[in-house]
Formats: C-alpha cells, structure tokens, sequence
C-alpha cells in the first residue's frame, strides 16, 4: 500500500485526449498573445526611472519631437514653389475665337483696326502672364506662396503669385490697358470677357514631389544609440535628451514589431516558450500526481485555469484596458486547492503567472507580487466551509500583495511622495474581486463534478431530508452513523485525510437500511425477522443496504465520493454471519459465496478505507461483553488485521502507518465512549 495509486498505463485514447488537451491549450494561449513588442514603460520628463537599468539592445535613432520637426518642416516650406502648367491651346483657342467674331461681326460693336489691334495684342499679354482659376490664387495668397513654377514649353520658369491673374482682373487689365488711345466704354461694347478663361492648371504630381524634396532634406534625428549603450538606469532623474531616447526607443519598437520577420520570430518563441510550460506542468502530474489523468474532468479544469487568465492578461494588454493588477490572480491557487491538493494548487498558480508574464514587458514586479498572493491564499484556505473564511483569506491576499509592493518601492525610491499609489487602488479592486470566487465555486462543482467542503459541511447537517429521515425511520442506524463520523473523523484527523470527507461520507453510508431498517439490529427491539428468513435471504436483504443506499443518493442527487463511501464501506466483503450459519447448515453442500458478497469495490481512497475500518469497529464494540482496555485494544486489532488481510485496502492509498495511527485513535476514542462509571452509595436512613 502506498500513499498514492498505483499508475495506470495510459490508453491509446487517453494518451490522445490529453494531448488533444495541452495543444489545445498552447494554441488558445499562444493566440491570444500579443506580437507587437509592446513599450511597457511610463516615464515624465524630470521624473526619477522607477524601473531597472535598461540596456539598448539594438542600434536606432533618437528623433527629434513633434514640435521640432514642425518647426523645420514649416521653414523648409517655405521655399516650397507649386507647380503650374501653361495650357498653349486655350491661348489659341480664345483668339480664333476672337478673330471669327470680328471677322462675322458677332460682337455689338465692330472695332476700328486699332482697337482691333490693340485687343489681340493684350489678350496675347494677358495669356502669357497667365490666368489662374479665382479659389486657387485665393488659396496660394491665404498660404503665404509668393511665387509658383509655371511650366511652358517643358521648361519652368518662376512666376510671381501677385502677377497672376483671375478672370476678373483679366478683364480689367484688358479694358483698361491703355485708356489714353482706347476708350473704355467701347471695349466694354465689345463683350470681351466671353474671350477671357483660366489657361493655368495645378500639376499636383510635380507638386507633390517637389514638396516632398524639400521635406526628405530634413534630419528625423538627432543622433544616434548604439547596442549595448546604457540609456538610463533605476532611480535616476529623466533629462530632455533621455526622454527624447525613450520616447525614440517606443516608435523603433512600434516600427520593429510591424515587419513579418519580426512577427515570426515574436510568434516562433511564444509558441516554444509556452509549449515548454506546458510541458512542465504535465511532466509535474505525470511524476506526482499521477491520479489526476484517470479524471478528465480534473485535468480539464487545471487546462482551462491554466489558460483563462494568460488570455485574459493578454486581452488587456492589447487592448489596454485598466491594470492586469485588478485581475484576482490568486483565484486559480485556492481553486485547485480547495478541490484536490496545496502542491497543486502552487503549481498551477506558478504555471499559471509565467504564462501571463508573456504578455508583460516587466514582469518581475508581477510575479513577485502575484507569488506571494497565491502562496498566501492556499495557506490561507486549505479548508473553505465558511463565507468568512473567504472574506479572511481576500483580505490577507491583498493586504500581502500591498506590503510586498510597498517593500519594492521602499528598496527603489529616495521620496515616500513618489509612491504608486494608483497600484494600491488596483490591488484594493483585485481583493473585492476575489469574493467573487465563492459562487465560482458551485458553478465549478456542478460542471466539473467536484465537490467542495462548503457542500461537505451543508450535507453534513443532520437536518437534511435524507438525514432527518434515517433518525425518524431508523433511529438506530443514524446513532451508529453519528458514532462512526466522530471515529472517523479523528482518524482522519490523525492521519492528514479529509476530515469532513469523511465525516458526511459516514453520515450517509447506511442511508440504504431506511427501507428495510428492522432487519438490522440496532434498529430491533427484541424481534428478529431473520428467525423466519433463510439465511441466503436475509443475507440479499442485508447487502441490498447498499443497492438501496445508492438509489436513495441518486434520487436525492448525492456528490459522486458521497456515493463511494456507500457502494465501499463494506467493499468485497461477505456476510459471514449467515454464510457460516447456512455452512454449518449444510455441511455436505457447496455454498455459494457470491449470495453472501457485497457488491463492492473495496475502498479506493484513504478516507474510504478509514470509513471501513470505523464502520467494522463501532458495530463490533457494541457487542462486547465488558469494556476493558485490554477487549477494546483485541477487538480494534482482530477487526482491522483481518480486514487487511482479505485484501481491503490493497488498492487504497493508504499506508501501514496511517493503519497504527487509526487503530490507536480508534482505542483511545472507545475507551472514552465506553468508560466504566462509578457506582453512586445510597442514603442511609
């Protein structure tokens, strides 16, 4: 016998399924991880580094701010001329226009030769000098552009905005270009501005490039920082050219992590390095907690523990949504704790946080605070049966959280006034969250199939339907079930088992005599049924205790390991009482012995097999004749030894040593219910 089950080998399908589950748990977590090499760190100009020394580790540039490179580039602007192209064929256009008119006498008035001259020579002036639509040189002027490059003829000349023309003042120019020799009013009878239309279009590509000429002549950066260069290191004061250094390191980061390559290679090492933590933890299970692959539903549990949180970390990272820090952490620890072991618990909380630190681009601090409040919270509450227990060990959490912070920040700061004091508020938020966990736990009961001792103890309590009717129906049976929890219960106690495990297993365990109660004898009273029942009769009548037990536990929806108390506390045993007296009865016949055989199995768990030995001593003790040391001790010793003998506990993790305890916990317990009480004199008269 040893302390934990012997392994079993693994099936084919078992061995899929498992696998099946830790790739599925690599790939949601490796998923949701972020790629881009997030810049983790805050930092003000004129403020001490709170963080540790930080190393260049590549070379980049330091850039210039905004508001610098603003400045330059509106300097450099400045000699920033648009281009314009000359449009020869409106030229034309307009004066053979001009010209038929003349020539057909279209316009009001026909023009002396003069006049007729002096038109086409300034129409001819005007066109050169160019016309430009009137929202475009507004704009050119609100812009301050004092001259544009007007290309003619594949060649660029520079022209002055002011002596670009709109159509109205193209029309003014014309009729009032020489008022000396040609009147006014007969130029305006001639109808002019219907000769007059913009021959001046923007060139938006040699614009656009000429602008972006100029602004490629000026310098992004202001240096340079080389790999391996120290940029600033813990408790040291941010100067203009530091901040300049780090604000420079976040846009390289931000332009790194946006090529493929660097994607690749961020997506290649999440994947290694979240697959050799999972292998870790599985590797843990294989060697020590072997048992836990025989349950799907337990190694599906610890996955989706393992998992939820990394997601969750990493969706607030990438969407930067308040502080990881208000994330109850500590949750996962006192899960697996209060459903299967301490070691387990602290291997999945550790699994758990190396897996959220991924998406962290500091997570010293985080580990060192989310540790301690995960080691706190299963020291804690090794035993959950109280809603104050809970609000206890939240209150712990937090208040350990908060020291071990404070302490960092004591051992890196020179001024109490440069505190943290929005982590405090975010580690207040994690403690309230933390309360959260007790209704968890009943939707976690009824999806994995755990049971936990605040169910424990609220089946426990001898006012429940079931219980209240083995005391009314068979009052016998519910003493002898209440003597057995108290044996068994200090017996577990002794040995580390689960003690209030073990108690309601013991409370229920008979729960099956409730329909047949007066064939056993702690529930008769002086008449014995069995007198007119042949014994392979009354033997079915009194294994069926534990087939009735059963239905009753289904019926009212009894835990799983409640269940395994009763279909155990007897295992393969027979009823030796009437197979011996149905032996004696036919001597010269075979008896069959599986009509005299409980069904079994024997116990699987510690707590089942200590179950079994107090069910067999307490029914025993009430038959002895005194209660001596001496009785007690042979009585304990006969019961147990034969017990172990048939072979009870040889697939029970249970050890030789537990054994001795339980036998002496049982002989003291007795002797004290069983004590000899002195004989009180009477009055003489």
């Amino acid at each position: 016998m040893s302390r934990y089950n012997n392994p079993r080998p693994l099936t084919r399908m078992g061995i899929v399924y498992r696998a099946s589950i830790a790739l599925a748990a690599i790939a949601i977590v490796v998923y949701f991880l972020p790629r881009e090499q997030n810049y983790a760190y805050q930092f003000e100009l004129n403020h001490p580094w709170r963080y540790g020394q930080l190393i260049a580790s590549f070379d980049f540039p330091i850039y210039k701010d905004e508001a610098t490179v603003k400045q330059e580039q509106d300097s450099v602007l400045k000699q920033f001329r648009p281009y314009y192209t000359m449009n020869e064929k409106v030229v034309e256009e307009q004066l053979a226009k001009f010209r038929k008119d003349y020539r057909t006498g279209s316009s009001h008035i026909a023009y002396e030769g003069s006049y007729y001259n002096h038109v086409v020579q300034t129409l001819q002036q005007i066109y050169h000098q160019g016309i430009i639509p009137t929202d475009e040189l507004r704009q050119l002027r609100a812009d301050s552009i004092s001259s544009v490059m007007m290309v003619e003829d594949n060649s660029a000349r520079v022209v002055n905005t002011s002596a670009l023309l709109t159509e109205k003042e193209a029309y003014e120019r014309l009729i009032n270009a020489d008022t000396a020799r040609y009147k006014r009013h007969i130029l305006q009878q001639g109808n002019l501005h219907n000769y007059l239309t913009p021959n001046i279009a923007y060139d938006k590509e040699k614009s656009d490039a000429a602008r972006e000429d100029l602004l490629s002549s000026i310098s992004w950066s202001s240096g340079m920082v080389i790999n391996g260069t120290k940029i600033i290191d813990r408790g040291e004061i941010i100067d203009q050219r530091t901040y300049d250094i780090l604000n420079s390191l976040s846009k390289e980061l931000d332009k790194r992590s946006g090529t493929n390559t660097q994607k690749r290679l961020t997506l290649g090492g999440q994947i290694l390095f979240v697959s050799i933590i999972i292998a870790c933890f599985l590797f843990y299970l294989d060697l020590f907690r072997r048992d836990y692959y025989d349950r799907k539903r337990t190694i599906l549990l610890l996955m989706g523990i393992i998992v939820f949180f990394p997601v969750l970390t990493s969706l607030m990272v990438t969407h930067s949504i308040l502080n990881v820090y208000i994330i109850p952490y500590a949750m996962a620890p006192i899960i697996v704790r209060v459903f299967m072991d301490s070691r387990t618990a602290f291997m999945s909380s550790i699994i758990m946080l190396l897996l959220c630190s991924i998406a962290l681009r500091y997570p010293y601090v985080f580990l060192l605070v989310q540790i301690i409040g995960g080691l706190v919270g299963i020291y804690s509450l090794r035993e959950l049966s109280q809603r104050s227990q809970l609000l206890r060990a939240a209150l712990l959490i937090t208040l350990s959280m908060m020291l071990v912070y404070f302490a960092y920040e004591l051992i890196h700061t020179d001024d109490l006034t440069k505190l943290d004091t929005s982590m405090y508020i975010s580690l207040a938020v994690n403690g309230l969250l933390l309360l959260f966990i007790y209704p968890l736990l009943f939707m976690l009961e009824k999806m994995f199939g755990f049971t936990s001792n605040v169910t424990l103890v609220e089946l426990s309590n001898i006012n429940t339907p079931l219980l209240r009717k083995m005391s009314e129906v068979a009052p016998g049976t519910f003493q002898h079930s209440l003597q057995v929890a108290n044996l068994a219960a200090e017996a577990a106690r002794a040995t580390g088992a689960n003690s209030q495990l073990v108690r309601t297993g013991a409370l229920y365990h008979d729960i099956g005599k409730i329909e047949n109660p007066v064939f056993f004898t702690e529930n008769q009273s002086g008449v014995n049924p069995h007198t007119t029942l042949e014994f392979a009769e009354s033997a079915h009548i009194i294994i069926s205790h534990v087939t009735d037990g059963l239905k009753l536990a289904d019926k009212h929806n009894l835990p799983k390991v409640i269940r395994n108390f009763i279909s155990s506390h007897h295992g393969v045993g027979m009823t030796k009482y009437f197979y011996i007296s149905e032996q004696n009865a036919h001597p010269d016949v075979e008896v069959d012995k599986s009509l005299f055989t409980y069904p079994g199995p024997n116990p699987a768990t510690q707590e089942e097999a200590i179950l079994m030995m107090a069910d067999a001593v307490e029914a025993a003790s009430r038959s002895l004749a005194e209660y001596t040391e001496e009785s007690i001790s042979n009585l304990v010793e006969k019961l147990i030894d034969t017990q172990m003998a048939d072979g009870a506990f040889r697939q029970c993790p249970i050890t030789f040593r537990d054994i001795e305890i339980v036998k002496g916990v049982f002989k003291e317990r007795l002797k004290t219910v069983y004590h000899t009480r002195i004989s009180y004199p009477e009055l003489r008269k």
